[in-house]
């Protein structure tokens, strides 16, 4: 009766999402027992000479408990080719289970073999806890396992049974040793809470004689490792987001401190991501059997939702993820690019709600964290500890030394970090600053290694984002002529592609924009790379043009070395029209600039076909260009824009579809026509007649249309 309730028990557990993994449904008893033993004999041969540095004897506990089924399996393997009669129908059932338990041991040993001895360390009592977990489920497994009526031999059989004993009164195991080095970390963490920095003996004997980081490179795979943690943090688990981010802090200190900044090799950043590791092994369980939702996915993360939150633009993300893009500085909607009103979080709960429903009936973990109900406003204030400040600081300090005296080698490592350091959060790029890394950085912009210019000038864009820092790079001797001759002449594709993203960060400021353009060189840098660039190197050039077309000051200097034909030209590029037609309705409002955009031949259509296929805002941008060309442009730039073909249409379908400020825009540009006297002209479908005056001057602009000339734009500086 016991077995029985078990037995039932043990089949309660089973979702069906597992059950349709567990398809071995049509096997043969004979070829159930072949495969059940081929995967044990390979995760056997496979892990039984993986050096474990952690959780060695619940690792050896496992290995051992496989070792048993895979006597017992071949044992019944080869009584079956000699026609043993069938095994009865529990013993199939718990083949079948045992086929799962062997799939999640294999992910539970794949996640140690892979994982940092750091990120092993801080997750000691959650992986022991599964290893006790399987435990758990093979003595139950056991105990359903019908022992008498499968025909074992007296050996496998004690064999069987004695690992049905130890199963039964296996415990909780946590190594003592590997419990200390937990805490001696922590111990850490809180020392630079506390604003002390630790003894460089005790931190060597940490990293190096304790756990056997004995070189940069093993030091670097380890922050790598916690740093792919955090962005794949759920929320759920411990540590904290906000604590790991301490650990990360003081290890890349202990990285420069213990190891020195002298490399075999220095390469240049990859721009492929690294596929991001699973932070949950339960959750890398439910995510090979189920499909979740898009709906229920964070835009940022692409994981499932566990505390939805609504931003001012009404889209929908997960708290940590939209969290930690505010923290790195960003003030725009990561999916549609809007600048954001304010930073409340609004919590989604229809959406939670859902997601709740979704996972219960699919059996997949959703534990929210515990201050899910706390007010939303406080989690976009949260920043980093004060440890991961305070190492962070020390390591700035480091970097900064070996920036001012150290070898070239030593100099490329050094801004690769400061650009790191300076990717996230404006008290970082404020102390990066403060420590008097900008000099030494301007002075790497004109190094002849690659490496060293593009972390460099990567470096001063990121720390160009915090508004305190715009000053401090300006100011700088010669460093505006370095970031323009690195967008000129830089050794690589990115470098030059920062660059330009850096006048940008730096044209924010209206004072600056000027100055940027009459640096020698700077927009005929930017028109090239918009002409011929990356599809990103045209977004960074773009975006600049863009800003620096705000100052009337500097109409004259963009049509003089072709910038106004290199915004023209990418009116046809999807990616940069939206920006192109911005900066050349405001180009268009001077006389000047509506003369030199008037005598493109492709302005006119190229403008008609983003009204037509454009973004939302591209179409506002587009009709307000056109409208500002005939305002500023005289008869024949009005004639042009009036001859256009499908413009009437165009027009119509805005005053009814478009945006509040597209439709602002076409009912300007009708009233424009309309003013104009002689030849009458009607537009078929708007229901109003209009008038062209052949060699009439330009109508004057109209005081009631002063509302046009807003141009809102939404345009981030990316960290890099």
């Amino acid at each position: 009766m016991a077995t029985a309730a078990i037995f039932s028990s043990l089949r309660r557990r089973r979702s069906p999402s597992l059950e349709a993994f567990l398809a071995p449904v049509d096997l043969t008893q004979v070829a159930l027992l072949q495969t059940l033993a081929a995967v044990s004999s390979e995760l056997i041969s496979f892990f039984s000479d993986k050096p474990f540095f952690f959780q060695r004897r619940n690792f050896r506990s496992l290995i051992r408990k496989m070792e048993i089924f895979l006597v017992m399996l071949e044992y019944l393997r080869e009584s079956g080719s000699r026609s043993m009669p069938s095994l009865p129908s529990t013993a199939i059932l718990c083949f079948k289970e045992l086929y799962l338990l062997l799939y999640r041991s294999k992910i539970l040993l794949d996640y140690c073999a892979q994982s940092s001895k750091l990120w092993l360390l801080l997750q000691n009592h959650s992986i022991s806890g599964h290893f006790h977990d399987l435990n758990q489920e093979i003595s139950t497994l056991l105990d359903v396992f019908p022992i008498n009526d499968v025909g074992l031999s007296d050996d496998v059989r004690e064999q069987v049974e004695l690992l049905q004993k130890h199963a039964r009164k296996a415990k909780l195991y946590v190594d003592k040793s590997d419990e200390n080095l937990r805490l001696r970390f922590f111990s850490f963490l809180n020392e630079f809470d506390n604003g002390r920095i630790p003894n460089h003996v005790d931190l060597r004997l940490f990293f190096v004689e304790r756990l056997g980081i004995r070189d940069a490179k093993s030091c670097r795979s380890e922050i790598e490792f916690l740093e792919e943690q955090i962005v794949n943090h759920e929320g759920d688990i411990e540590p904290t987001a906000c604590v790991l981010n301490g650990f990360v802090a003081i290890t890349r200190y202990c990285r420069f401190l213990l190891f020195g900044f002298e490399e075999d090799e220095v390469q240049l950043p990859s721009r492929k991501q690294k596929k991001p590791r699973k932070g949950l092994i339960t959750r890398e369980i439910a995510d090979t059997f189920i499909t979740i939702p898009k709906d229920f996915c964070c835009p940022i993360s692409l994981d499932l939702m566990r505390y939805p939150v609504i931003i001012s633009t009404g889209q929908t993300y997960d708290r940590s993820s939209i969290v930690r893009w505010l923290e790195e500085g960003h003030c725009t909607c990561p999916k549609t690019g809007q600048m954001l009103i304010h930073t409340r979080l609004v919590p989604n709960r229809a959406l939670r709600n859902l997601i709740m429903q979704w996972c219960t009936a699919h059996s997949v973990p959703y534990d929210p964290p515990e201050a899910a109900d706390a007010p939303a406003e406080s989690f976009a204030e949260g920043l980093p500890i004060k440890a991961a400040t305070e190492a962070n600081r020390a390591t700035t300090t480091l970097l900064v030394q070996h920036l001012a005296n150290g070898s070239q080698g030593a100099q490329a490592i050094a801004a690769r970090e400061i650009r790191l350091l300076a990717k996230t959060g404006k008290k970082n790029r404020a102390f990066i600053a403060e420590a008097g890394a900008i000099p030494h950085l301007c002075k790497l912009l004109s190094s002849s290694n690659p490496v060293a210019q593009e972390n460099s000038v990567t470096a001063m864009l990121n720390l160009s984002i915090y508004d305190k820092n715009k000053s401090l790079i300006m100011d700088e001797d010669g460093c505006l002529r370095s970031i323009v001759e690195v967008l000129r002449l830089g050794l690589t594709t990115e470098a030059r592609e920062n660059a330009a993203a850096t006048l940008f960060s730096l044209s924010a400021v209206h004072d600056y924009k000027k100055r940027i353009a009459d640096q020698g060189g700077a927009i005929e840098a930017l028109a090239g790379l918009l002409r011929v660039g990356t599809p990103r190197g045209k977004k960074d050039a773009v975006t600049a043009l863009f800003n620096l077309s705000t100052h009337s000051d500097n109409y004259a200097r963009m049509i003089e070395v072709g910038a106004v034909t290199a915004l023209v030209g990418a009116l046809g590029n999807e990616g940069v029209a939206e920006e192109a037609a911005g900066a050349l309705a405001l180009i268009v409002r001077q006389p000047i600039g509506a003369e030199a955009v008037g005598k493109e031949e492709m302005v006119v259509a190229g403008l008609i076909t983003m009204m037509r296929c454009g973004t939302a805002r591209g179409k506002e941008n587009a009709v307000a260009a056109l409208l500002e060309l005939c305002r500023s442009g005289g008869a024949a730039a009005t004639e042009r824009v009036l001859k256009a073909p499908a413009l009437a249409g165009l027009l119509q379908t805005l005053l009814f579809t478009g945006t509040k400020r597209a439709r602002r825009k076409a009912a300007s540009l009708a009233r424009v026509f309309q003013r104009c006297e002689n030849a009458s002209l009607h537009f078929g479908g708007l229901g109003v007649g209009y008038a062209f005056a052949g060699n009439s001057t330009p109508p004057n602009r109209d005081p009631r249309f002063a509302d046009d000339v807003s141009m809102p734009m939404s345009i981030s500086v990316q960290v890099l």
